[in-house]
């Protein structure tokens, strides 16, 4: 359910972004504001990153081959960094760069404000429906795990889901500035405040960029099932019959809804080989049963140091 409903998120955006990014330039262009430009490079680098974000889902879920046996989850990551490479060259560069040449005197002229200010309240609306459904699919996953909205954006390991709510989030505060900085410039007469809105949207999307990409690393390098998860997994192992403890348990995310776990469990000193490996075999089925992001489950048989410390002093 996860995938689809990112996958909604995703076409919403980028639909939206590609037709902002067309009326947003052309009205800078006319209006000869720097703020429109910037959010019209906002928009192109968001389209690019739709598609870069479409792509990723695609591709993640090849299934595992010989060379890839844990399959091609976190590829999910790779195009998600990929796009905040596009957020912070396509939008925060130019957006800066095109504000600093306006408040220098530099920057375009233009008449056509009125067909700013009509893009402006076009966006308005098609950000806003992106960013809602954005919203909507955040609430939804809250509703099935229990947690608040922030908590669990910021644990959430679908980094394309969370890149689609960043973009939309700062879309909304993007066009904000821009309103802003346009409405200064024609009360003051001062192509500073348009110059300066353009260069606050460049540092917001630097910003963006900067936190999808540090979400990605994390993800790539290799992060661990939150510690709600692995409390349920070290209970579901724990609770099988003829085991005494878990010494060690590992997790590791491939992929947002795959989840690899690998532990050292100690069974009973009173079961023998071929009962734990059936025991094994009922924790690897009820695993993938009750907690469906569990994909790969590797147990290794160790002795309870209790029952080591007494068979040395036995010996």
């Amino acid at each position: 359910m996860s995938r689809a409903e990112t996958t909604k998120t995703v076409l919403v955006a980028g639909a939206a972004n590609l037709i902002l990014a067309i009326t947003k330039l052309i009205a800078g262009l006319l209006a000869g504001s720097s703020a429109m430009l910037a959010e019209g490079a906002h928009s192109v680098a968001d389209t690019l990153n739709q598609s870069f974000l479409l792509a990723s889902l695609r591709r993640s879920e090849r299934p595992p081959d010989p060379r890839h046996p844990f399959g091609y989850g976190n590829e999910r990551y790779v195009w998600s960094l990929l796009a905040a490479f596009g957020i912070f060259v396509a939008g925060a560069g130019f957006s800066v760069f095109e504000g600093i040449l306006t408040m220098t005197g530099n920057g375009g002229t233009g008449t056509s404000v009125w067909l700013a200010y009509a893009v402006l309240a076009l966006a308005f609306v098609l950000e806003g429906t992106s960013w809602i459904r954005a919203y909507y699919q955040a609430r939804k996953e809250t509703r099935d795990n229990g947690r608040d909205l922030v908590d669990h954006v910021r644990r959430s390991p679908d980094v394309t889901f969370k890149t689609a709510l960043f973009e939309d989030t700062a879309a909304m505060i993007g066009l904000a500035l821009a309103a802003a900085g346009l409405t200064l410039r024609e009360i003051t007469g001062s192509d500073l405040w348009d110059g300066l809105a353009s260069v606050l949207i460049g540092v917001l999307l630097a910003g963006l960029a900067f936190s999808i990409g540090r979400e990605s690393v994390g993800l790539l390098i290799g992060r661990a099932a939150d510690p709600a998860e692995q409390r349920r997994i070290r209970a579901e192992i724990t609770g099988a019959p003829g085991v005494t403890g878990v010494d060690e348990l590992l997790t590791m995310h491939f992929g947002p809804e795959q989840i690899l776990v690998a532990a050292k469990v100690h069974f009973s000193d009173d079961i023998s080989a071929d009962q734990a490996e059936d025991v094994a075999g009922d924790i690897d089925r009820r695993l993938r049963e009750r907690i469906p992001s569990v994909r790969h489950v590797f147990l290794d048989p160790t002795q309870h140091p209790d029952a080591r410390v007494i068979k040395k002093a036995a010996g």
